[in-house]
């Protein structure tokens, strides 16, 4: 495996546990801090915004930069930000220090995965994007877990582990991975252009629109799962991790068959898998051995998606794709943040074990914004063709 594309996704381990990791220790920092649980739940919030309003910000404003040198600011801003938590003694720097390190994470995430796909010929795109990010969907199986294990005890030592993941990846960029040049010379004004493109912004509608209803779910998952648990944490866990090698796996394999059937194919697949998979939840939630088998649909199929949908945004503006993969990013952030919210009305509307029809609602509703999008993309292709058939013909 190319070792370029490994330390990129190092990086993006240590921003995917930071991501996921905080809500494990919230009770901690709630008690070490002196405050409420909700005002502790902030740190969640504050990174998440950060990110999702800095990721194309800055990779717009950054886009002049050579790679590997906004891959390191990224990095070392985002080691800086989880240091300050580490040792900030309130809740004021703590909420500070978490912006700050969505910055980095903004800087780095973006570029990590246009730097992948760049490093590597376009037969090849996908299976480098699936490498990066196999780094994201992995902290959900390994770096969360471990971090919140090592947080029952401080939840500073979890920041201290974030931190040094953080380093090894820093490190290991600076090392191994070799000069990357900036984007062309582009303009601003042509480098946003694609943002006035329909398919590009039904493109970025169906990451939110899917992600919100992922995580929707996700995020109520030990009531929405608690038949199938009885109740016990060692069990929630157990199927968490399995979630998260599903995820890993999914990912991974999504790079190679978008490579070889491309990315239409993947992004239709996973997404009406996945509604047809919710809609069954209440169901298959109720026991061990069919939550098992939910849970392995739902990682596959929500982390095979990631890839494929980058795929798509890269072949529509090459030259814009550290702006579009950030926006891809921010549009995943926003739905994981607005998850809460629907899944908290649907909780309150519906009986929790139906939890699973909120989720295929916008995963449905996803799969209709994607074939809308595809269609879009196939008369762009055919009007692109044209003039060259024409002029063929002329000949």
């Amino acid at each position: 495996m190319d070792r370029r594309l490994l330390v990129l996704a190092l990086g993006m381990f240590a921003i995917g546990t930071d991501s996921f990791v905080i809500a494990g220790i919230l009770p901690q920092v709630s008690q070490s801090l002196d405050v409420s649980l909700a005002v502790a739940g902030q740190m969640v919030t504050v990174y998440a915004l950060s990110f999702a309003v800095l990721s194309p910000v800055i990779a717009a404003a950054a886009a002049h930069w050579p790679r590997k040198n906004l891959l390191l600011a990224g990095l070392a801003v985002f080691v800086a930000g989880n240091l300050i938590t580490a040792i900030a003694p309130n809740i004021e720097l703590v909420l500070a220090s978490r912006f700050v390190a969505g910055l980095g994470a903004a800087m780095f995430s973006p570029t990590a995965t246009a730097t992948g796909a760049s490093l590597v010929p376009p037969e090849k795109r996908a299976r480098a994007l699936a490498i990066v990010i196999a780094g994201l969907s992995g902290a959900t199986a390994l770096g969360s877990p471990l971090g919140t294990f090592i947080g029952s005890l401080d939840w500073r030592a979890t920041m201290w582990f974030v931190t040094v993941v953080g380093t090894a990846a820093f490190v290991g960029v600076y090392f191994l991975l070799p000069a990357v040049a900036a984007l062309p010379a582009v303009t601003l004004r042509a480098r946003l252009a694609p943002l006035k493109d329909m398919r590009v912004a039904l493109t970025l509608l169906t990451t939110l629109v899917a992600y919100s209803g992922f995580f929707a779910v996700y995020t109520y998952l030990g009531v929405a799962f608690d038949r199938a648990t009885s109740g016990e944490p060692e069990i929630l866990a157990a199927l968490l991790f399995l979630w998260g090698v599903a995820a890993t796996a999914g990912n991974l394999a999504a790079g190679y068959f978008t490579d070889r059937f491309g990315n239409r194919v993947l992004i239709n697949v996973a997404l009406a898998v996945a509604a047809v998979n919710f809609v069954l939840m209440p169901w298959s939630s109720a026991h061990l051995w069919s939550s098992v088998m939910a849970l392995i649909v739902w990682g596959t199929c929500g982390w095979g998606l990631l890839v494929p949908q980058q795929d798509r945004l890269i072949g529509m503006a090459p030259a814009s794709a550290s702006l579009l993969l950030g926006l891809n990013s921010a549009s995943l952030y926003v739905g994981v943040s607005a998850a809460g919210v629907i899944g908290a009305a649907g909780i309150t509307m519906f009986d929790r074990y139906q939890l699973g029809f909120i989720g295929a609602i916008f995963v449905g509703f996803a799969l209709l914004i994607a074939h809308t999008a595809d269609r879009r993309i196939q008369k762009a292709s055919l009007n692109a063709l044209a003039p060259a058939a024409q002029n063929s013909a002329a000949a």
